[in-house]
């Protein structure tokens, strides 16, 4: 395509990358003079494939929007041969499957508005001046895949509550992942192949999609000579986010014409979060199953609503209980059924044949929260479990929350990371891997 030139019209509040028929908007640059907004997507770098033995290591990340009442989640004894409190005690049968961790977080304070941190130590407030911005440990995992599967990685949760929608993953460019909210959709886009002419209007969008990226880039480049340094760092992640998009639909063209695995079950009905969340599950275990993909995140929040429960209030307000006891008990009980799913989903892995393992052996899957305690909008000692991976479990590991043996949770995520193939020797706000880790 011919790109047509235009010169730098200074006096202007808004500029564009132009192209015959095509426009789009300059990030903020202050030697032009003009503000907009550059639309990212998430997929980055090429890095190769992990593989654990014969079988590719699996990641799934849940997080609670609220976190869990402290007293019903962490025991009391450390080490092997704890009594799992009320909250998690439908675990049992996989307490040798899974680390229960305390003494871990990321060193920062703001309550709700540091929840977008739990996946990545960093804050999105605070995301400018570190090297890999905010990206969280999902998104990081998925750049060593590459076009591997079919999906880098499935960003799972809601659009609603107090937050506005899912925080739980963020690329390296500081966008968050817009999650997919109902199991329908789930079941879509993992397994519902499009037709012969369906899939041809797909390819000629990404043909388009494609043309125009090729358009605009060359137009950007043309304009570094005239900018700041300043300016030029901010063209920079312009240009990571045209990166982005470009390996988007690269990746999305490849996989156009493979055609999806059959499920074998039936399309899901929506209901309501608390009804569709084992649903959810179950759509991942397969997901992971068909490696149509091999990382996976869940925020539980926004519309998981204590009405389900026949609780009035609402599960926000009850996490504020004020050391009331009826609204303790009412988020106890919200928080079991929580981790009665999960605890099925960890025997769903664990039933499905893997190699010479279960799903399970080469997933790790973690649980917790980047909330503390909701009562008092705490961001430390933050409810974690690890499980699966082939790690040696069956411990409840404590560490100080300052001083020697002081571990940052960034720390679990380098060794995490690490295990899935990353080639990588720190993350967010780690200090080293994570020490006890086997």
């Amino acid at each position: 395509m011919t790109m047509q030139k235009y010169p730098l019209a200074t006096s202007n509040r808004r500029h564009f990358l132009r192209a015959t028929g095509i426009s789009m908007a300059l990030p903020l640059l202050e030697s032009l003079g003009g503000r907009v907004f550059a639309q990212n997507a998430a997929v980055g770098s090429l890095a190769g494939q992990a593989v654990n033995a014969e079988r590719p290591m699996r990641m799934v990340c849940i997080g609670n929007l609220l976190g869990f009442y402290p007293p019903a989640f962490f025991p009391t004894k450390t080490g092997a041969d704890y009594e799992l409190p009320e909250s998690v005690e439908a675990l049992k049968p996989h307490q040798k499957d899974f680390t229960l961790y305390s003494g871990l977080d990321h060193g920062i304070k703001g309550g709700h508005f540091a929840m977008s941190s739990f996946l990545s130590g960093v804050k999105t407030s605070d995301a400018k001046g570190k090297p890999e911005g905010n990206i969280t440990v999902d998104q990081r995992a998925a750049e060593t895949l590459g076009g591997a599967t079919r999906f880098p990685s499935l960003t799972l949760g809601s659009e609603s509550g107090i937050h506005g929608g899912c925080l739980m993953s963020w690329t390296r460019s500081g966008t968050r992942v817009p999650p997919i909210s109902t199991p329908r959709e789930l079941f879509q886009k993992l397994f519902i192949t499009e037709d012969a002419k369906s899939l041809a209007a797909s390819m000629d969008r990404l043909d388009v999609k494609g043309s125009i990226l090729d358009a605009v880039n060359g137009d950007a480049k043309s304009l570094q000579r005239h900018l700041g340094q300043r300016d030029k760092e901010k063209l920079d992640e312009y240009f990571t986010s045209i990166r982005d998009v470009e390996k988007q639909i690269e990746l999305r063209r490849k996989w156009a014409s493979v055609p999806k695995p059959d499920p074998r079950m039936q399309e899901p009905k929506n209901r309501d979060f608390v009804s569709d969340l084992p649903v959810m599950y179950d759509l991942i275990a397969l997901a992971l199953q068909t490696d149509s993909t091999r990382i996976a995140t869940l925020e539980i929040g926004g519309d998981f609503e204590a009405a389900a429960f026949g609780l009035s209030g609402g599960y926000h307000s009850l996490s504020h209980h004020g050391q009331r006891e009826e609204a303790i008990k009412g988020l106890i009980r919200m928080e079991r059924y929580q981790v009665e799913q999960f605890a099925k989903f960890l025997a769903k892995l664990k039933s499905i044949e893997d190699g010479a393992g279960t799903l399970l052996d080469h997933s790790m899957v973690l649980f917790g929260s980047g909330m503390g305690n909701a009562n008092s909008h705490t961001n430390n000692n933050l409810p974690l479990i690890l499980a699966g991976g082939g790690l040696k479990h069956g411990e409840h590991k404590a560490y100080p929350a300052k001083g020697e043996g002081r571990q940052m949770l960034c720390n679990l995520y380098l060794s995490m990371l690490q295990r899935f193939g990353a080639e990588v020797d720190s993350f967010g706000t780690s200090t080293g891997t994570l020490t006890g880790l086997a």
